[in-house]
């Protein structure tokens, strides 16, 4: 059995920058790649982005998956996305996967705003700030998230803007199953 080529991680970011602004589609890359960044360094297998707009634009979405030569993986991508505000894909070569997550939330709209941008394969890419990318991770809520938060704090803890932190976690926290964040937050801080 013939291994798979390597994915390269920067060339597809790079060009799924280029594809989603010309489709002028805000956005900005969170999950692994994002960790990589802000976090403690780790093996991810996947790229996460965060769409500035709603599952009405899925079609732009699969215009940019076929661009890139990427293959949706629900049977009926518009219904999936519509249904789970995630348009999942990958590379069939590499089987390197590509989250689309479909955001029309005021907090994403800023946390978008807010992102910095890092050279990527001759491309300036936004990626989640530190804060906004230990409230993906806390709002997640799995081990390997919050273990991620962590790495962030730990890295990046005296340079975080705790205020912005302790404002976003407390309005999560009304919603059911969330009411934890504000303590994650304060223990996580606890280790500054």
């Amino acid at each position: 059995m013939g291994s798979r080529p390597t994915p390269d991680f920067a060339d597809l970011i790079a060009s799924l920058a280029v594809a989603l602004e010309a489709k002028r589609i805000p956005f900005m890359l969170i999950g692994g790649q994002a960790v990589l960044l802000h976090g403690e360094p780790r093996l991810t297998q996947d790229v996460d982005v965060t769409l500035g707009v709603g599952p009405d634009r899925v079609r732009d979405l699969l215009d940019v998956c076929e661009a890139l030569g990427l293959q949706p993986l629900p049977e009926d991508p518009g219904a999936f996305a519509r249904e789970t505000f995630v348009l999942p894909a990958a590379e069939p070569e590499t089987g390197l996967r590509l989250d689309l997550i479909f955001s029309t939330t005021p907090y994403e709209a800023q946390a978008i705003e807010r992102a910095v941008l890092v050279d990527v394969g001759k491309r300036e890419v936004p990626f989640a700030s530190a804060e906004d990318l230990v409230l993906h991770k806390l709002f997640a809520g799995r081990p390997r998230d919050v273990e991620d938060a962590a790495g962030v704090v730990r890295r990046k803890g005296p340079e975080l803007d705790w205020e912005y932190l302790d404002r976003w976690a407390r309005e999560f926290a009304v919603i059911p199953g969330r009411e934890d964040l504000p303590a994650q937050l304060a223990g996580l801080r606890a280790d500054v």
